[in-house]
């Protein structure tokens, strides 16, 4: 853990374990989308399993943003720098769209990976012929629409369409250009990655209307992965963790138990 809060990746615990103290806990490992923060997972934190001893990670594409962050080509070396700083090691890991990417990049190049991982709207195609100009087109120009939604999540729609569209502009500049070409860059790397060297169990989450991270998107990589299930959430959109906590967290919690069985968790529900 470190307290420079300029560092690029900062990694603090957000909740203990609450099982019983004889028990090892679980360390979960949370990681954030671009333009996010450990905030993200606010909604989902009281509901994780009591086993579950949860670290949330600063990572460098935050949403006041790292200096230089996306002038690094290893995108998966930010998870694993974050992977690192978890006292004791992670059990597990649940990653949020960008952040996902990131993951993904570490697992297929990773020989000690965590037990378990949990992908939520990540970015995924599994063919090249899949990135067309309509798709750079919608991802360039349309950016600025799946910022906005994440601030219209985090403020539970209270704020005003026309304040929210202009908080959305500001935070795309501080992104930049360079980090959405970086961004843009793992999208199109996606149907490459050599997924069949990820050897843990993977759950993909994915919110039915998400217009940033397509369900068709989550469906593909779970069909490409050696050992993985999938679930789309009926109702909701990119931010799954946070629209639909409950249903999330008893998702997560039944996987861990399913995966993690020899760390004790067969009471999660």
């Amino acid at each position: 853990m470190t307290a420079d809060r300029d560092a690029p990746v900062i990694v603090r615990r957000a909740r203990p374990a609450r099982g019983r103290a004889e028990r090892p806990p679980v360390r979960v490992l949370l990681l954030h989308g671009l333009a996010g923060s450990s905030k993200t997972w606010e909604r989902f934190l009281p509901l994780a399993a009591d086993e579950c001893e949860l670290w949330a990670a600063e990572l460098p594409w935050r949403g006041e943003g790292v200096p230089g962050w996306a002038e690094r080509d290893d995108v998966g070396g930010w998870a694993a720098e974050a992977l690192a700083r978890v006292p004791g090691g992670a059990d597990a890991v649940i990653a949020h769209s960008f952040g996902a990417n990131s993951l993904l990049a570490h697992l297929v190049e990773t020989d000690a990976p965590p037990g378990a991982v949990v992908l939520v709207a990540p970015f995924y195609r599994p063919s090249p012929a899949d990135f067309d100009w309509a798709a750079l087109d919608y991802y360039l120009n349309d950016f600025h629409r799946i910022l906005a939604e994440g601030i219209r999540v985090r403020s539970a729609g209270r704020l005003d369409p026309e304040l929210q569209a202009e908080m959305a502009l500001k935070v795309r500049e501080r992104v930049g250009a360079y980090g959405w070409v970086r961004f843009f860059d793992t999208y199109l790397r996606t149907p490459r990655l050599p997924l069949a060297r990820v050897r843990v169990p993977c759950l993909v989450v994915a919110g039915e209307h998400d217009f940033a991270a397509f369900p068709s998107d989550a469906l593909a990589l779970a069909g490409a992965l050696p050992d993985a299930r999938v679930h789309v959430v009926a109702g909701c959109g990119h931010f799954v963790m946070a629209e639909r906590a409950e249903e999330f967290a008893a998702l997560t919690n039944r996987f861990l138990r399913d995966f993690l069985h020899d760390r004790a968790l067969e009471s999660l529900t």
